[in-house]
Parts: structure tokens; sequence; C-alpha cells
């Protein structure tokens, strides 16, 4: 997220990523600059000090294309040197559209060392996406914790969860109001809806994406639908369009959004703003939870003290956008779409390391105390030398 300030310092070389990384990159810190752009001159407005220094954003749009003129995507799997001395490979992370696991070969002094970078890996047997990828021994692996102290829920038939909150929904003539991450969740959850349309299992009620960025990051998917799983790759003989079925509408425009608003019952609204705190799904939520025939869908994990927890918690009244509303609406929440790896997916990740000769040094990121703790217990065995898990700051040899 800060690459655009990286450049804007100085940085001049090569951005290196997978092709689908490159797109969705572009289009999400374009929306970044322009959302620190309009914040920066919402703060200048309130200032009662007018001779202090004006508001500056992180980066600027004019930033981001600056930046987007460094990438230099590669293909996954393939080699390629970007440094004398340095190669570089990507291997699938499973995690989101794109995501690598980064594998480089550095040679130092006449001897070639290998490391690994997990980023954020993803789960096995997701819809959309190919399974993470494992790779081979190397003399370092950097790797993330997010989960590893955690099993997800058994996710069950996560398409007849859909089917039942929708169909009940539709007979009480309510809405659904899903909100949705506008990467990943979004798509993933088309692509479901899509799969139960075309298996003539959803009723027929009309569904709606509510948010611009998710129609442009969703274009992103279908331009690299190679890249998705072999369950993408099988539909897409019968169906050209895996993100778009009879029924579906990508609202553009604010008015249409506020037109969804006075809308009448049954429908599906897939919003922007995937913890309820902004985005679109704030006003479909003001307007829709004080009625007991809607229904408000939560698809993933909600942190504390946002609205979203505050809904799955089943809190009587909400505060939304500064007025108090009864929560009426049913809440359902349907597990199985994180797209984080648990426990269970580490264990089966560094299983295959192991088989393959482990790891000469293992260093644990990304993963608050306790989840940092589990990950060092799980990754013992696949490294002659106890995990390291570095303090903020701390620098180390290799």
């Amino acid at each position: 997220g800060r690459l655009p300030a990286l450049c804007k310092a100085g940085y001049r070389g090569a951005i290196v990523s997978s092709y689908a990384t490159a797109d969705i990159a572009d289009i999400m810190l374009r929306d970044s600059a322009h959302i620190q752009q309009e914040d920066a001159r919402y703060r200048q407005r309130k200032k009662l000090d007018r001779s202090s220094a004006p508001e500056a954003p992180l980066y600027t749009l004019e930033d981001v294309r600056k930046m987007s003129k460094q990438f230099e995507p590669i293909p996954f799997h393939e080699w390629r040197e970007v440094h004398k001395g340095v190669r570089v490979r990507l291997h699938h992370a499973g995690h989101i559209l794109g995501a690598a696991v980064v594998e480089l070969e550095l040679l130092d002094g006449g001897e070639v060392k290998r490391l690994v970078f997990t980023g954020d890996l993803g789960r096995r047997n997701q819809p959309i996406l190919n399974d993470p990828e494992t790779v081979e021994r190397c003399d370092v692996l950097i790797s993330e914790s997010t989960y590893a102290n955690k099993l997800h829920p058994e996710s069950g038939d996560v398409k007849a969860e859909l089917h039942r909150v929708i169909c009940e929904a539709a007979t009480r003539q309510g809405k659904v109001i899903v909100p949705a991450f506008s990467l990943g969740r979004t798509q993933m959850l088309v692509y479901l809806l899509n799969e139960l349309r075309n298996e003539n299992a959803l009723c027929r009620v009309p569904v709606f994406v509510d948010s611009p960025l998710s129609t442009r990051l969703t274009e992103v998917h279908r331009e690299h639908a190679d890249q998705m799983s072999d369950d993408v790759q099988k539909t897409l003989k019968l169906d050209s369009d895996v993100f778009d079925f009879d029924g579906l509408t990508y609202v553009q425009s604010q008015d249409e959004s506020i037109a969804l608003n006075r809308r009448r019952g049954p429908f599906v609204v897939i919003a922007a703003g995937g913890m309820c705190e902004n985005g679109r799904v704030v006003h479909h939520l003001k307007n829709s939870v004080a009625d007991e025939a809607n229904t408000v869908m939560i698809i993933g994990f909600q942190a504390e003290h946002t609205l979203g927890r505050l809904i799955v918690e089943r809190r009587p009244e909400l505060n939304i956008l500064g007025r108090r509303y009864p929560l009426k609406a049913r809440v359902e929440i349907v597990n199985g779409l994180s797209a984080h790896a648990d426990a269970g997916d580490f264990q089966w990740w560094f299983g295959a390391l192991q088989k393959q000769g482990g790891a000469g040094q293992i260093f644990l990121v990304h993963g608050e105390e306790k989840s940092l703790a589990a990950m060092a217990k799980l990754t013992e065995d696949c490294s002659d030398l106890p995990p390291v898990i570095p303090k903020f700051g701390e620098s180390f040899d290799l």
C-alpha cells in the first residue's frame, strides 16, 4: 500500500510482481490516492488555523501513475534475473488473485543461497483460486503467521447456506445486505452465486454488486481467468463469464446506489465495506437493519469495535452515521470464505517443505503473539535451528 510513497521518496528500480498483481495494484492504489486526497482536502477545510501547513496525502494520483510505470510483471514458475546475481521465481500463494510466494536465488561469494518469502498464504480447495504452492528446500524462509493458532470453522456447504439465506429472505420479501471486501471476497461470492444460478438452485431474485471498485477488480479477474483454479477452467468451458449471470447488476453511479435504498425487496446487495465501517454498505445498513424482513449476511471476519462486529454480536441497537437504529433484521453468518491459511493449512504447507529438506533458518512475522508462538511450535521440525521471531527494527546477517 505504500509503494507510491516509496517511489515518491526516490526508488527508481523495478517493481517485480505477477501480471495480475500489477493490474490490481494500479486500480487499488489509484483508489487509495483518491481517498487520501479527498480526506486531506476535508481536513484542511476543517482546520481552524489556516496559516499552518496544508494537509498532505501520503501519495497522490500522479505518484501512482509514475509508480505504475516501474512495474515489471513476470509469469509464475519461471526464473527471472532481476539483478546481477539475483534471480526470482513466483509460486501461487492462493490468497488473492496474483498473490505470490517469492523465491529468490542470491549469488553470495560464489555460493548460491535461496530465500523464500511466503507473503499471505491462502487456503486449499477454495472456489476460484489455485491452492497455495509449496517450495523446495531453502536457506532462509520468512513466513507469515496470521492464523497459525486457529482453525477456521467448518465451511459445510457454502452454496447451500447461500441458497437458504437468500431464499428465506425472498419469502419475506426482504433484502439481503452483504458487506464484502472489493478484492477477493466479492468475486468469490459472485462466482458461487453464478454456480447456483447455473444449477437452477437459486431463487430468482435480483443481485446487485454496489461498488465501482469491485466492478473494476472483477474485470481484472476476467482478464486473468487463466490464473484461476481448475474448477474455474472447467466452468469456463460451459459459461463464458463466471462473474455474470441473468439478474446480476454491477452498480456504478451514486444515484443508482441511492435508488436501491428506496427499492422494495426481495433482492441481494453485495456492497463495499467488509467490516461495515465505510463504503456504500453503511447506507444500505442504515436503511435496512430496522426491518425484520431483511437479512444482514456476514461472510468475513469482523474486527473488534467495528460496526460489523456489533452486528455479529447482535447488539439490539446500532449507531450508524450518527443515528441510533434498532437491529431487527436477521443476522446470518456464512463461514468458509476466509482467504487466509489456518493452522491446518500451515501444517500441510510446512509438512511438504519438510519432505523437501526444510529450511536452514526460519523467520516468523505478521502475527500476534499467540499466533507467532503457535507457528514457532508448528515449524520447529522444519529446521535444525529454532525459528526466530524478529523484533521491530532488528536486523540479521544471512
